[in-house]
């Protein structure tokens, strides 16, 4: 067979090409506005943000003489005083022997401290972690009794999904954190994992729904004769393909989660979005601290994506998504 004629805009190479000169151009514009702005750009602080040296130093406690005595340092003076906190680690700035005024630096070391943004990353990671467990055990549960013969119980998942879905995520944060949390004295950050479970889990819901309908019912049916009861085909057969046939959409949702996340840094969480908050007002760097907290989410949502592609790979090659 003859290969298909393709036209230079199917060409794959020259595609890829276009695609990054559009790019360079687009990133070129900006640049261009960037240093037409009259803004002192300060990216030589950025690596602070992640990692940096802490200067811990030890002072004299009172006027008086630097002694060695069983391998504690003291201050010999009008009183004799230990140095409780130095030991090895540090480096002397005074030699034993020698006199020292109080408040004077004795001995100090460097350490090394993770910076505001990794702090702040791990807190969004940890929200966000806890939070898609509570989505996915909320989706499931409601998913179910959606489907479910009883009247009551498709009633209230109804009406749990118009409302969560109904309003905005920012107004069930607020209420979470000043009714709920109030009245259960629940830590913020319970009540912000709680707020962002509960608003996915409404969304997390509807996807497996769907999915669990789109199973052929005659599977259903054909545990029923084999002696199968309704919850094991549903656990063990439904399910499973419904979850592959989600799994796209369960990703997208996940990575909804980790960007909607940032919502809860209006309750006082220290996320990585309120630590950009604080970075800013701390430095007057408003450009470069956003780029790098829109990177570091971005980092994360493309780590998401990438497994999800890999999970979807590996569940093709067993057998198809179906």
């Amino acid at each position: 067979m003859s290969k298909k004629h393709e036209s230079w805009a199917q060409n794959k190479k020259l595609g890829h090409f276009i695609a990054l000169a559009f790019y360079i151009a687009v990133g070129y514009f900006f640049y261009l506005a960037a240093t037409n702005m009259n803004y002192v750009w300060k990216w030589n602080s950025i690596p602070k943000y992640f990692v940096y040296e802490k200067v811990v130093n030890v002072e004299a406690p009172i006027d008086g003489k630097l002694v060695l005595k069983d391998g504690k340092y003291f201050i010999e003076g009008t009183d004799t005083v230990q140095l409780e906190n130095l030991d090895s680690s540090f480096s002397l700035e005074y030699k034993v022997g020698e006199y020292a005024y109080q408040f004077d630096v004795i001995a100090s070391k460097t350490n090394t401290k993770l910076g505001p943004i990794l702090q702040g990353l791990w807190v969004t990671l940890k929200v966000s972690f806890f939070a898609a467990i509570l989505t996915f055990i909320i989706g499931i549960i409601v998913a179910l009794m959606k489907l479910s013969s009883y009247q009551f119980l498709k009633d209230i998942a109804t009406v749990y999904i118009t409302l969560v879905r109904g309003t905005p995520l920012l107004v069930q944060i607020f209420l979470f954190y000043f009714i709920v949390a109030n009245i259960f004295e629940l830590d913020r950050f319970i009540a912000g994992v709680l707020a962002l479970g509960i608003f996915f889990g409404a969304y997390m819901a509807e996807v497996l729904r769907g999915a669990i309908q789109s199973i052929d019912k005659g599977q259903l049916e054909a545990a029923s004769s084999l002696g199968i009861s309704k919850t094991q085909a549903m656990r063990y057969i439904i399910l499973p393909q419904a979850f592959k046939r989600a799994l796209p959409t369960l990703v997208g949702e996940m990575i909804a989660l980790v960007k909607d996340s940032s919502l809860v840094s209006v309750i006082a969480i220290t996320d990585l979005t309120k630590v950009g908050k604080e970075i800013v007002s701390n430095t007057f760097s408003p450009f470069e601290t956003w780029i790098i907290v829109a990177l570091v989410y971005l980092c994360i949502t493309s780590l998401l994506s990438f497994i999800g592609h890999k999970i979807e790979k590996r569940m093709a090659l067993k057998g198809g998504m179906s």
